[in-house]
């Protein structure tokens, strides 16, 4: 079996190791409750190659998966044509994956979030436009990648937006410019920037602001080692954020190296119980502030399958939702998803 190489701690994604994964089996929890996996990526990338065949082993392993939202990842852009509008090849190819999948019966991608750069001015309201054409009824709205560190640990995307973007009055603009097309959008953003987010939304009310990976929680870098200290400036932010109606947040992404969590690097992978025992201070909180009709679970697949199975995960997340009446769970698991993202799941049933 091939070993944990400890260089894949502090890098962007942990590595996916199948033979590792499969170490660790559980009984499905709660085969009957219905999920809309509210965040997914489908790539070209070395380190994990990831598209619709292997979305939909994992989602075979027994969680009633009934549809999906794929959130940009800078896959299978355009390599001709205008560079602004380069980006909606995405969009095609997340459309193309979808209508494969459709044929055996799952309705993955059913919403899709890409990307466009937001301070480009005129221009941005052509490219949402290409994207809706583009995207055949399911493009629903655009990523930020806003996480920003001077630290190079925690250094975000190399194509990221500079320091304090969300706060950029011609970015706004493009923001106003989503919004009035009824669209959403999504924010990655480290826990160092929540302050950022609750401007954006302040100052944008109208936008639809999905945040992303409870807020991004840092432990490695300076933050390694500080995990308390962390989590009372992090639940901060994220109280001062709940109290913005029109942001909803997504409970997932800990499983990403950035989190600190060392369980990907355990000589089998963690039991659900476990996951779940470490996260709950996390999805707690973030119920707690935003109540179940904003809170939304999200695999975070291809990323979070470093640290375990897509079963597994989702069995950490019933294991969360237990303590909550049947209705929370539905927004928790689908309902949330559903109404944000527009999803017809009639459709989906078809």
């Amino acid at each position: 079996m091939e070993q944990f190489d400890p260089q894949y701690k502090k890098s962007n994604f942990p590595k996916i190791r199948p033979d590792w994964l499969a170490l660790r089996q559980e009984e499905v929890l709660q085969p009957e409750q219905r999920i809309v996996d509210s965040h997914h990526h489908l790539w070209d990338e070395e380190f994990a190659p990831y598209h619709a065949d292997e979305l939909l082993h994992d989602i075979g392993g027994g969680h009633a998966v009934e549809a999906t939202v794929l959130v940009e990842g800078k896959a299978r852009y355009r390599t001709t044509g205008p560079a602004h509008l380069r980006p909606v090849g995405e969009t095609e190819f997340a459309v193309a994956q979808a209508e494969r999948a459709a044929s055996r019966g799952v309705s993955i991608c059913q919403g899709i979030v890409a990307w466009t750069d937001l301070t480009l001015g005129p221009k941005v309201e052509e490219v949402l436009h290409a994207h809706v054409e583009a995207g055949k009824g399911r493009f629903r709205g655009i990523r930020c990648r806003a996480a920003w560190s001077d630290n190079p640990a925690l250094s975000g995307p190399a194509d990221g937006p500079p320091q304090g973007v969300l706060r950029h009055p011609v970015f706004q603009a493009g923001v106003n410019v989503l919004s009035r097309m009824g669209m959403s959008l999504d924010v990655w953003a480290y826990h160092t920037q929540l302050a950022d987010v609750v401007q954006l939304a302040r100052d944008c009310p109208e936008a639809r602001i999905v945040l992303n990976h409870v807020g991004g929680p840092l432990g490695i870098g300076p933050f390694e080692g500080h995990r308390e200290e962390v989590f009372e400036v992090w639940r901060a932010g994220m109280t001062d954020l709940g109290q913005c109606g029109n942001v909803v947040v997504k409970l997932g992404g800990l499983g990403m190296p950035r989190t600190g969590f060392p369980f990907a690097s355990a000589e089998a992978p963690v039991a659900s119980e476990e996951l779940a025992s470490a996260w709950r201070p996390y999805v707690d909180a973030c119920i707690d502030s935003f109540t179940p009709a904003r809170c939304m679970f999200e695999s975070n697949f291809p990323v979070d399958k470093g640290m375990c199975s897509y079963l597994v995960l989702w069995n950490a997340f019933k294991r969360l939702a237990a303590g909550y009446s049947s209705g929370e769970r539905d927004a928790l698991f689908r309902g949330t998803a559903t109404r944000v993202y527009r999803l017809d799941l009639k459709a989906a049933d078809r």
